[in-house]
């Protein structure tokens, strides 16, 4: 299956690459993350991200499509990562997929045993960019 357009936001952008550079080389998720920024194809300021898009401490509204189990997750920096929560990592294989993502776009969630999910983004319950709001 072929990766979904995703669209970012420059701020998150600047704060994942600065996190990237200060990681120990072979971090975990590192690599995956840096292949999501480079095939980012458009780059909107924080004030103009539609609402509709995953940014940085967004929580997101998902479906695994399998199983039709619904997630509400939070997309989050790796210090404030909490799966009891729902706080996932941007370093998290489903944390990196979820990053830029518009409302009905699919992606494919690495899951334990080799298995791979299907989820798709049905809302976008909240996004922290698009209000100013900004916790790195």
């Amino acid at each position: 299956m072929t990766a979904p357009s995703i669209t970012l936001t420059r701020l998150d952008v600047q704060r994942l690459e600065q996190l990237i550079d200060r990681l120990p080389e072979g971090t975990r998720g590192v690599d995956e993350l840096q292949t999501e920024l480079d095939r980012a194809e458009t780059l909107v300021s924080h004030d103009d991200v539609p609402a509709d898009v995953v940014t940085m401490n967004s929580r997101v509204h998902c479906r695994e499509e399998g199983s039709g189990k619904d997630y509400h997750l939070t997309l989050v920096y790796p210090k404030h990562a909490n799966a009891d929560e729902g706080k996932i990592s941007i370093l998290a294989p489903v944390g990196s997929a979820l990053l830029g993502l518009k409302v009905g776009q699919h992606i494919d969630w690495p899951a334990p045993g080799g298995k791979t999910l299907k989820l798709t983004l049905l809302e976008v319950e909240s996004q922290p960019a698009n209000g100013g709001d900004f916790p790195v």
